[in-house]
């Protein structure tokens, strides 16, 4: 059986109500008394129930972090991990604790986040995406929960606190990046056509082309996983055309480890053969063969900014909606070159 508030309250010396009242960080304790009873607490190897403090303190400390697929395939990508990074680091901070939710389906993703919401387990909610028609999002919104998304809302932009970048102009300024280096066919390899992010850097995309007066193909994109997999998968389809690309927009720095690893199968090459450019800066765009030209999304801010403007939103429910835009940096490696014709091995 575990220790309990009165044997608690007896190595302190207080009546079990103050310990309680230390529990829920009553300030009316004294600073001393509340140092006495956590001490008493620890040497005991006191915790809290979680159920009960919820109830003292109408909070149970904990956010819930909401996946877009399963954990094991989710995590395989880099991105996860560091916007998880930048949201524990504000939460603990904070002294907040995390509870993470995920699924196959997005079924099982709703029914997770419904258990947490009517299950009174976490104060509110980070999704750390953005689905076109989201049960989960519209789920979370009639309930009037305390929400934040990484990423754009599709609807009721104005009303859902929201943390991103700018994709469209971040799309629009990597396809001119390699426009501007002579290169005239030019693919897009993204994720799936229902995720804002997705829309979004598609329109920067052909942003790009229409202003430079070249033909937008439809061909020319493919949407994929956000995994090695995925690139593999594109390059297929892609590099069995007529008329292949010389330049590829890929949504996301996995994808592209993928791209350059089935070019090589294709006896093609990264930057001589193909130039290609990406999204995210994740830790092996800078040390994968040859170094990519990437758009640095800044992950971390995406996922502290998300931490501290929901935070905001369960302390004050009258807190305003905010859309919340994080910086983006192109950064120049060495997965693009000047598109020399006579060069190439597709000449």
């Amino acid at each position: 059986m575990g220790v309990t508030i009165k044997e608690v309250a007896k190595a302190a010396g207080v009546a079990p109500s103050t310990v309680s009242r230390v529990i829920a960080d009553n300030p009316r304790i004294s600073p001393a008394t509340k140092k006495r009873v956590r001490k008493a607490m620890k040497e005991l190897g006191y915790h809290p129930n979680v159920n009960a403090r919820s109830l003292v303190r109408s909070s149970t400390q904990a956010i819930g972090v909401v996946m877009p697929s399963s954990a094991d395939k989710a995590l395989q990508n880099p991105f996860f991990p560091e916007v998880l990074r930048g949201i524990s680091t504000v939460a603990h901070d904070l002294e907040y604790s995390l509870l993470l939710s995920t699924g196959e389906t997005e079924e099982e993703i709703l029914e997770g986040v419904q258990r947490m919401v009517h299950g009174n387990r976490v104060d509110g909610v980070i999704l750390l995406y953005s689905r076109l028609k989201d049960k989960v999002m519209e789920f979370l919104h009639e309930q009037n929960f305390p929400f934040v998304i990484v990423g754009k809302p599709n609807e009721n932009i104005d009303t859902i606190s929201h943390v991103d970048n700018d994709n469209i102009r971040a799309s629009k300024e990597i396809t001119e990046h390699l426009i501007g280096l002579g290169h005239h066919r030019i693919g897009f390899i993204g994720g799936s056509k229902d995720l804002a992010v997705t829309v979004d850097r598609i329109t920067g995309y052909e942003q790009a082309l229409n202003q430079a007066g070249l033909p937008v193909k439809k061909e020319y994109r493919v949407h994929t996983e956000f995994l090695k997999s995925g690139g593999r998968k594109a390059v297929h389809e892609l590099f069995s055309l007529e008329e292949p690309p010389t330049g590829l927009v890929i949504s996301d720095d996995l994808m592209s480890i993928g791209v350059i690893n089935m070019l090589e199968e294709f006896g093609l090459y990264v930057p001589e053969d193909v130039s290609i450019v990406s999204f995210n800066n994740v830790y092996m765009a800078e040390v994968t063969r040859p170094p990519l030209t990437t758009v640095d999304i800044n992950i971390y801010d995406l996922g502290a900014q998300a931490c501290k403007c929901l935070v905001e939103k369960i302390q004050n429910k009258n807190e305003p909606a905010k859309r919340i835009i994080v910086p983006f940096e192109i950064k120049h490696r060495m997965s693009t070159q000047q598109w020399k014709r006579e060069t190439s091995k597709r000449a």
